[in-house]
């Protein structure tokens, strides 16, 4: 066994646990948004209830011990990733039942933690399997293939999703369609990962160490609030996204809201191309060159202009609202604005990693991301409501003026430059 883990590349299971981790996160979170406004759906129910499918991944950190303690993490990745399969199945057939809204919600929530569990082993067989050298060379792998996840499920899924719309003439059977690709996908997954992922001869003795730790979970979460300024700073992970938490939710909705009611009227593979294609490749390039500023110039240094890069570009949708411009104008705003969330979120994603210190530079990781989770779940629970009380350019102007506060925030944080080669696992940046 321990010839069979030294011989395997990750090359051969790395970018594919990645993509693994990142399609059903974007599915459930970003996909759902505009599925569910094709089918009917107004945008207030939408906002509230898929901004509660986050809530997986606020605490996941609480049940992060069973995935120690029971079976190894090789086997939760692939047993995670066979449930997650039979969930898609479940939201795709729902799509064609009277009651769909109630029955794929409650899919999408199992979803979600079946996502979330599977996040967790993930991460932690990244540490098992792979040696320091080896995780300092793939965390970037990681990161990309992430992204490549979610311009395949927010880009490739629903333009294709919007073509079948066109030939079909049916929205929900162009949909069903679509998921149920993504849980064959899903299985698929699961049965690679089976024969290719390494047993890594350390597993099985790690996991025990593990859950002996984790009898000291109280005194991981004291080491992690006994930090200088920690409420200061928990206070700008909370705020920093909140313009972003707002608008995420409602980009997509008013892409495709008629025009008659204020939106832009685009098309769903219209919405494919601008906010998953175009946007989410900008935003890889957008977070590779703010990964290579924060290297050059550090995160104290970086942190205030990639904040601004994250929020100043929310003017577009004011400008958007007000102006209902052209579709290619609009592909070329959303992509401008995607390069500058790569940017910023760059930059927060790096803060994070120094908040984690010590021996428990895992769970402080988890703990901030939860936070982080947190902070775009509660604004998305209004974002709907409120839109359709005010309407998009008067929501779209509070948008930008609520990201003031986290931007003032970061004057006040402790920030210390790292110098630490440490390899973390990846932050979840919707």
């Amino acid at each position: 066994m321990g010839e069979k883990s030294k011989s395997r590349s990750p090359w051969t299971f790395v970018p594919t646990l990645y993509f693994a981790e990142g399609v059903p996160y974007t599915i459930i979170n970003t996909v759902s948004v505009i599925f569910y406004k094709k089918l009917g759906v107004d945008n207030a129910q939408i906002a509230l209830w898929t901004s509660f499918l986050y809530l997986p991944w606020v605490i996941k950190m609480f049940w992060g011990p069973l995935v120690d303690i029971y079976a190894t993490k090789r086997s939760w990745i692939v047993y995670t990733e066979f449930a997650m399969s039979c969930c898609l199945s479940c939201v795709a057939f729902s799509l064609q039942l009277p009651h769909f809204f109630f029955i794929s919600l409650v899919a999408l929530i199992i979803g979600a933690f079946i996502s979330a569990t599977h996040d967790i082993a993930a991460d932690g067989f990244y540490l098992l399997a792979l040696s320091r050298k080896e995780q300092a060379l793939f965390v970037g792998i990681q990161a990309t293939f992430y992204r490549v996840a979610m311009l395949f499920g927010s880009g490739v899924l629903v333009f294709f999703a919007g073509q079948l719309e066109l030939h079909l003439d049916s929205i929900s059977v162009s949909w069903t369609i679509t998921i149920s690709l993504s849980a064959l996908i899903f299985t698929a997954l699961s049965i690679i990962h089976s024969l290719s992922l390494p047993h890594p001869e350390s597993s099985l003795n790690q996991d025990l160490a593990d859950s002996k730790e984790n009898l000291g979970f109280f005194k991981v979460i004291r080491s992690y609030f006994s930090q200088e300024k920690i409420w200061v700073a928990l206070a700008f992970i909370f705020l920093y996204r909140l313009g972003e938490a707002m608008i995420v939710k409602l980009a997509s909705l008013f892409l495709l809201d008629d025009i008659e009611v204020g939106g832009l009227g685009l098309s769903t593979s219209d919405v494919g191309l601008a906010y998953g294609t175009f946007g989410i490749t900008s935003a890889i390039l957008g977070g590779i060159l703010g990964g290579f500023l924060i290297s050059r110039y550090g995160v104290r240094k970086s942190l205030f202009p990639m904040a601004l890069a994250l929020n100043l570009p929310n003017l577009f949708y004011i400008y958007m609202a007000y102006t209902q411009p052209s579709k290619e104008l609009v592909y070329l705003l959303v992509t401008i604005e995607q390069f500058g969330y790569g940017l910023g979120t760059a930059a927060f994603g790096v803060y994070l990693m120094s908040l984690a210190k010590g021996e428990y530079k895992t769970s402080h990781f988890a703990i901030s991301s939860g936070v982080m989770a947190l902070g775009m779940m509660l604004p998305g629970l209004v974002s709907g409501y409120l839109q359709q009380a005010v309407g998009y350019p008067v929501f779209f102007t509070l948008v930008f003026f609520l990201a003031i506060p986290g931007i003032a925030a970061l004057f006040f944080i402790p920030l210390e430059e790292e110098s630490s080669t440490q390899a973390y696992p990846q932050a979840e940046l919707p």
